[in-house]
């Protein structure tokens, strides 16, 4: 009888497995279970020790729906293993793909008592509050970045420990690490990803990668680890790095990338199913929609299970506060849908946020696919806004085109998108979109406004290089200009690490392996960049102690945001009327000018405070505007709040 196909019902109904998977530590024994439907014969190989030495083999048992199992009685802490499974007479050793602990460079599973590796106080940490998404301000950064520099005063530069050091600073004495993240006032870290990826050899620990090749779903990264040989040494770290952030008061985010592996035919998981977790043409040859070699099935029923009980296990057992899913246009919409679903059974204050296309062709039909153009169908999941991004600062894979802040024409809509949450708005022009051809998003918190990511040039690069003979002045206007639409939009604003005091990676535009000297945050930026590190610091205090900023309906949006007649092109002005989500100021008046001039614009009505100029922000008293004229600066942003409220509030 031939064996059912991967994607049919009969092949789910067989096969597809609802308990539990991986080594289920308890202390008298250890079952180990794994599903490998296609093999003939199943071994647990145990070992010694993580890296070295020869395996004992233990005959594994046929259970229900693909499964095999072995019990080892006793305590089993820290033993080490694999399984070999034959399919099709060809018999492969394979790490688990539930493995929650490994020896170094991930090659062998270890079991673990996840009890031990808790920190003290652990059990007692909470989330720090977070209301609503549209509260989150998010801060990208690697782990590495943030803490090699030999001028960031920490002693773990580098590591999980790097970034538990509090009061750091560089030796011009401004603050460094998690001190500088705490001093920035953002709600929320996105950790660049720091499950366990493939490309930095732990037993040397010299090179460098974002992270975006994963080995091992369920397992920290090794390299960030001050002893990758500890099985336990890597998972307590890192909770203690988290622990650090939480006790600051700050959320933790993570990037996940579940949309391929780092190897393809010679992955763990097509050792054990071949052929199963993998989308294949006509031909049978992966297909290669992440660009990256391969692309995970996810709208098979073991894959999604895969990844579900992954982002269950990074929620639960350590506390992670958000999901950030690459290339998330490759993972089907039931798959994403259903881990909203278990991650609300959790904790319905988890974040979800993917980018919203894929790296190249892919066989899932686009109806399926998790894009941005899906978002609506996507509730409690947000996606990244290019049409933001690139209206502002210009298309991000050509390097001297330009945007709204450096001299591109029509980008006015598409900023306006970002600034009005990608809802619906009557006095919107879709047609000028740069990208979408109409509103996308449910919901203010489905659009992630940003522009810039650890991806492409930084944004001082970008301006750089559009405006090569442009003063440092300019730029630096432009920068500060580009990060208040950010800090102002409705939605969620999203931050890469060092951008606030202006982040340059020397022109390279994808640094993914690059060496310290592109990638590392330099600290010595931040003293000469202060009055920048300042300004975006103000802003993010103006964004969370006015609600206006932060809406949470598309139909407040409409109710309380009206953009303002403008005199000019490269010029966006709007005001946040009647209180606009109980803020306790009554009318806001939000200005954008562009142009390399000065431009007047008429308020509604006389006696404005300015808090927001081109020189500071935040939320106190700046300047005074008696009559009903504002006068914009060249490449600046106003915020001007009525004085009435302003002095009542």
């Amino acid at each position: 009888m031939p064996f059912p196909h991967f994607s049919s019902q009969t092949f789910f109904e067989t096969y597809h497995y609802h308990g539990e998977l991986g080594a289920i530590y308890h202390p008298e024994r250890t079952t180990f279970r794994v599903w490998a439907p296609t093999a003939t014969k199943v071994w647990l190989v145990t070992y010694q020790d993580g890296y070295m030495g020869t395996g004992t083999r233990h005959q594994m048992e046929p259970g229900v729906n693909g499964t095999w199992s072995l019990e080892l009685a006793g305590d089993h802490h820290g033993l080490y293993y694999t399984y070999e499974a034959t399919v099709n007479n060809v018999t492969s050793e394979a790490m688990d793909p539930y493995a929650k602990a490994s020896g170094v460079n991930g090659h062998r599973g270890m079991v673990i008592d996840l009890s031990r590796t808790n920190p003290p106080g652990w059990d007692k940490l909470v989330r720090p509050p977070l209301t609503q998404f549209v509260d989150a301000i998010i801060y990208e950064l690697h782990i590495r970045d943030m803490s090699i520099h030999p001028l960031s005063g920490i002693s773990h530069r580098g590591k999980y420990l790097g970034l538990t050091e509090l009061d750091t600073k560089s030796p011009k004495g401004v603050k460094t690490g998690i001190s500088h993240v705490v001093d920035l006032g953002v709600t929320h870290v996105q950790l660049m990803p720091c499950f366990d990826f493939a490309t930095v050899d732990e037993t040397r620990n010299d090179g460098y990668n974002w992270g975006y090749d994963p080995l091992n779903y369920n397992i920290p990264e090794g390299s960030y680890s001050t002893n990758p040989y500890i099985g336990t040494q890597r998972i307590i770290e890192f909770k203690q790095m988290i622990q650090a952030f939480k006790e600051a008061g700050i959320r933790v985010n993570m990037d996940v990338v579940y949309n391929h592996t780092f190897f393809a035919q010679g992955s763990h998981l097509n050792k054990l199913v071949p052929n199963y977790y993998y989308r294949q043409d006509a031909h049978g040859h992966f297909t290669n929609g992440s660009g990256c070699g391969n692309e995970l099935a996810t709208e098979r029923s073991m894959v999604r299970k895969m990844i579900i009980d992954s982002v269950s296990y990074w929620a639960t057992e350590y506390k992670i506060d958000g999901f950030r899913f690459d290339l998330m246009g490759l993972m089907d919409i039931p798959t994403i849908n259903e881990i909203r679903m278990a991650l609300n059974k959790i904790d319905t204050s988890i974040m979800m946020y993917g980018e919203g296309w894929t790296g190249g062709h892919s066989p899932l039909p686009d109806h399926l696919k998790s894009l941005k153009g899906n978002v609506q169908e996507l509730p409690g999941t947000g996606v990244f806004n290019d049409d933001l991004r690139d209206g502002l600062r210009g298309h991000v894979f050509f390097a001297d085109q330009p945007g709204f802040v450096n001299g591109g024409t029509g980008m006015e809509e598409s900023v306006k998108l970002g600034i009005i949450g990608a809802g619906e708005h009557d006095q919107m022009d879709f047609d000028n979109i740069i990208y979408s051809q109409g509103p996308w998003a449910a919901e203010p918190a489905q659009s992630i406004n940003y522009v810039e990511a650890h991806d492409n040039l930084t944004l001082w690069d970008k301006l750089s290089a559009v405006c090569p003979n442009a003063r440092k002045k300019e730029l630096t206007a432009m920068h500060k200009l580009c990060g208040a639409v950010i800090l102002t939009s409705q939605g969620i604003p999203f931050l890469h690490g060092g951008m606030e005091f202006l982040r340059t990676k020397q022109g390279d535009a994808n640094s993914y392996r690059s060496p310290d000297r592109i990638n590392q945050i330099d600290w010595g930026q931040k003293h000469k960049h202060h009055g920048v590190f300042r300004y975006y610091q103000g802003l993010i205090n103006l964004r969370k102690h006015h609600p206006a900023f932060r809406m949470a309906t598309n139909a407040e949006v409409r109710r309380h945001l009206r953009f303002l007649p403008v005199p000019d092109s490269h010029m966006i002005a709007y005001s946040l009327q009647d209180h606009a989500n109980d803020d306790p100021w009554e009318t806001i008046v939000v200005i954008f000018n562009a142009n390399g001039v000065e431009k007047k614009v008429k308020l509604p009505g006389p006696n404005w405070i300015t808090v927001v100029n081109q020189d500071e922000a935040g939320v106190i008293m700046l300047d005074e505007i008696e009559n009903n004229v504002a006068i914009v600066p060249p490449m600046t942003a106003l915020v001007l709040v009525d004085a009435p409220s302003y002095h009542r509030g």
